[in-house]
């Protein structure tokens, strides 16, 4: 053993948001920075030694030389064994795939999601434990304290391994097993989706476009689409991993996947679209002249749950996070089944798929997943969309238009203030808190408020209490405004505003969504004063 022990010193801001540390690439390029975190890792779970653990990421900048660190690391600490994705490459459901298949002691998984990559974009890295699924609090809080008081950490001296070839080794004393971070993953879907059906659907001339936006979704799309179902080559675009996503920013939304609207806009349109994030487990769906939102695409497919083989036998319950629409509630009620409102973050999920309470759960956030591993997953999203329009016989708009007919339509949009100043927003939030107790049975956007509060969560597998989740305006008619603080980005803090009103009147369904909206948006920002405390007068970012 080549054992080195490194002194170091505390950094500070190493704590864990919703989905791990996400900080500027040139932060982690930072001497000792990266290896602390990783160290507190170790530290926090205690004795790994003898542990096997996954590891990989989207691709992006800063990637392989963060992955030979780990190996490096876990190496020197003891660790039994690391399978790596060939090339660094996995993605985060891929991830959580490989851990419940082969019953690893948990993985490192490197990635910031949907934020922008290169040099000078974004970095991440999180921690998931043996159920495949992001650490809990009590985790990720344990990690953050070992970053207050780090010392020291220790590597191995040895060479940079061999990631590029799939075979095993060994990296001073630990084994490295280099696999195909496909394999496994094509290898459950298949076991979860009628491939045939699929398949002869797309024989039959029916066309996909899959935007993989040169992230990790790609190889995943090729292998599945194109290789195993057969849908022509150049259906998935833009499939390769690169360092800086070629320029696109890896968020599957309206605002990013522009040119994938434009094709599903043309008049040639292929039957539907699909795009995915940078670390493949957030998805967009998009039917011709149609973009699903993501709180209704959970809906439906909760809907069609059982032309699915993996899920003939019916759901146990549908989860969703509290921002979420409440599409899912209604048809959770038609089908006579549990529906569960968690706080946003996919780890909360992770309790009531384990205790086999819920089996799909969704994000408004374009994040979509069910039991089938612990991580919300883009291309199992399109593979049952894909599956339900091959049992269906029926297009993207018709089967939308159909659910809303039957269910009603919640009319939905999030608010995104990006890039605020990190006082403003929390005085923001602070004062919200402090008028909760004067808003209920007043009247805003002509409503009268039923419930106003700052959502708090029971876990009911656990029993762990999570406060302060996001302040809700909830108003007799159901009508909701949110507001939540995100987790997620790196630079000052984003404030989202999420607005929600149901209309069961079919003559009013094609109604555009920020004009059904507009009383409660014009609500939202009067309330929360959002131009005088931050200097925002509109949104970076309407979804």
């Amino acid at each position: 053993m080549s054992t080195q022990t490194i002194q170091t010193q505390p950094f500070t801001g190493q704590k864990p948001g919703t989905s791990g540390l996400r900080k500027k690439v040139g932060v982690f390029q930072q001497r000792h920075y990266l290896e602390n975190f990783v160290q507190a890792i170790f530290d926090a779970l205690g004795d790994v030694k003898g542990k096997t653990l996954a590891l990989g990421g989207d691709g992006r900048y800063h990637n392989r030389v963060a992955v030979q660190t780990i190996l490096k690391m876990a190496a020197a600490n003891g660790v039994a064994k690391v399978m790596v994705g060939k090339g660094g490459i996995l993605s985060t459901p891929g991830t959580s795939c490989v851990i419940r298949k082969h019953k690893l002691s948990g993985g490192i998984i490197l990635s910031a999601s949907h934020n922008p990559g290169g040099p000078d974009g974004d970095f991440g890295i999180k921690y998931n434990i043996d159920n495949g699924g992001p650490a809990p609090e009590k985790v990720t809080d344990a990690i953050f304290a070992k970053t207050e008081t780090i010392t020291r950490y220790l590597i191995s001296g040895a060479l940079d391994y061999d990631i590029d070839t799939i075979a095993s080794g060994t990296l001073d004393g630990m084994t490295v097993e280099v696999i195909d971070p496909v394999a496994d993953y094509a290898e459950l879907m298949q076991q979860l989706f009628d491939f045939n059906a699929i398949k002869t659907w797309l024989d039959n001339g029916h066309r996909i476009r899959y935007d993989a936006l040169s992230a990790v979704g790609g190889p995943y799309a090729i292998e599945i689409l194109e290789g195993l179902l057969g849908a022509p080559k150049g259906s998935v675009v833009n499939g390769i991993p690169l360092e800086d996503f070629g320029g696109h920013h890896p968020d599957p939304n309206p605002v990013y996947a522009t040119d994938l609207i434009e094709h599903l806009d043309a008049a040639d349109a292929p039957d539907i679209g699909a795009a995915s994030d940078g670390d493949a487990d957030r998805n967009m769906i998009v039917g011709r002249k149609l973009v699903v939102t993501p709180s209704d695409s959970l809906a439906i497919i909760a809907a069609h749950a059982t032309v699915a083989p993996g899920y003939k036998s019916g759901l146990a319950g549908i989860a969703r996070s509290m921002p979420t629409s409440q599409a899912a509630d209604v048809v959770a009620k038609a089908l006579g089944i549990p529906a569960y409102e968690t706080p946003t973050g996919w780890k909360f999920f992770g309790n009531l798929l384990d205790a086999g309470k819920a089996t799909v759960c969704g994000e408004e956030s374009y994040g979509t997943g069910s039991n089938h591993i612990r991580e919300k997953d883009g291309v199992w999203a399109v593979l049952f969309w894909l599956n339900i329009l091959a049992a269906t016989g029926k297009g993207v708009a018709e089967i939308v238009e159909e659910h809303w007919a039957k269910f009603g339509r919640h009319f939905y949009s999030r608010h995104d203030f990006e890039g605020i100043d990190t006082d403003a927003a929390n005085t923001l939030m602070s004062d919200l808190r402090g008028k909760l107790t004067t808003l209920v049975g007043t009247q805003l956007a002509n409503r009268t408020v039923q419930l106003a509060d700052d959502f708090a969560y029971l876990d009911p597998v656990d029993g762990s209490l999570s406060q302060k989740q996001g302040v809700r305006i909830i108003f007799a008619d159901g009508s909701r405004i949110i507001y939540r603080l995100s987790g997620t980005g790196t630079e000052g803090a984003t404030l989202r505003v999420y607005l929600e009103s149901y209309e069961a009147d079919v003559t009013r369904h094609a109604t555009p969504p920020q004009e059904a909206l507009a009383d409660l948006i014009t609500a939202s920002r009067e309330l929360a004063r959002i131009a005088e405390l931050t200097g925002r007068k509109e949104p970076t970012v309407v979804t």
